[in-house]
């Protein structure tokens, strides 16, 4: 019970905060993208996240609270480190929420302004998220080094997240926008590629520790299906956006999880046993397992909670989004 109770709760904290990538990574993309779209366009592409973002927003909440509670000194070095990115990132939510209400009850000339300003918090929130992200996999490292690998990652995260709005975009729109936010989609898809395979070069380089678990043999031979699985999602996503196979858009969303999620097996193996690389192990930072067991019980009621809440509101407001009006 001692062993396998902290792994519980890493793995509750992975799934949620994996989920929240995903859900709350398409609605950060709109609002990357409400820029590039017309004053007629804008209230429909709103309108398609406006039924679930702040459900994709709790998934955030639960992965930071499962840190705090079961691992509260992790939790405490780890916000303490990057408390400037964590504040900017909320601020940025903030932001997007404000100008998500305003927005609706403001005259029309004001509405470009709300406008601006959640494009503005979606672009705040997906940089520091991506800053967050390189630090933790560095280590919370302040080097050069590792403050250029954070800068990469933070300027990574956000071309995945306008690939999942585009996609998202395409899902719930008519034909006539579909195919403009199948255009933004493709405009996308290099960036993201180009990306991926920049953090894949320099993830071994800012850390010899995940070097040596990816490079050595034979853990290099049973770990290549995952980067080769990667890329060929990613292949047959530009496959499907260039016209070269048949598709629906939500595959492409499916494709775009797959990676998201062969992403998160891949750090999980690169950094455990540690919660924070080279710094503290996932067994060292647990709280006392009495505490564990008294928590283990508000996740195994919580977490079901918000998976059926969220797949009811997904299921409640599956429909076009020019159907469902705004």
């Amino acid at each position: 019970m001692d062993f396998w109770l902290p792994l519980v709760f890493v793995g509750a904290m992975g799934l949620a905060l994996l989920l929240y990538v995903v859900l709350d990574g398409y609605d950060l993309g709109v609002g990357l993208l409400l820029p590039f779209a017309s004053d007629d366009e804008k209230d429909p592409m709103v309108a398609s996240i406006g039924p679930f973002w702040d459900a994709n927003e709790t998934w955030i909440v639960l992965g930071v609270g499962v840190l705090l509670i079961a691992f509260p000194q992790a939790h405490g070095v780890v916000l303490t480190t990057l408390y400037l990115p964590a504040t900017l990132m909320l601020m940025g939510l903030v932001l997007r929420g404000i100008a998500f209400d305003f927005r609706i009850k403001a005259g029309q000339s004001q509405k470009g302004m709300w406008n601006r300003i959640f494009s503005v918090g979606s672009l705040i929130a997906a940089l520091s998220q991506g800053w967050m992200l390189g630090s933790y996999i560095t280590g919370l490292d302040t080097s050069l080094l590792g403050l250029g690998f954070s800068l990469l990652i933070a300027l990574s995260l956000p071309a995945l997240y306008v690939m999942l709005g585009s996609v998202w975009l395409m899902i719930k729109s008519d034909t006539g926008f579909a195919l403009k936010a199948r255009g933004w989609a493709r405009l996308a898809w290099l960036p993201m590629g180009l990306a991926l395979l920049l953090i894949s070069i320099a993830t071994p380089l800012v850390s010899d520790r995940i070097a040596d678990k990816w490079f050595a043999l034979p853990e290099f031979l049973w770990l290549s299906p995952i980067p080769l699985a990667a890329l060929l999602c990613y292949g047959w996503i530009g496959m499907a956006l260039f016209g070269r196979v048949r598709y629906r858009p939500v595959l492409i969303f499916f494709a775009l999880a797959a990676i998201c999620l062969l992403a998160a097996l891949g750090l999980a193996y690169s950094i455990y046993p540690d919660i924070i690389v080279g710094r503290m192990q996932i067994h060292e930072a647990a709280a006392a397992t009495k505490s564990l067991l008294f928590v283990l019980w508000g996740v195994v009621l919580t977490l079901p909670l918000i998976l059926g809440y969220t797949v009811f509101v997904y299921r409640i407001f599956n429909a076009n989004v020019v159907r469902q009006g705004y």
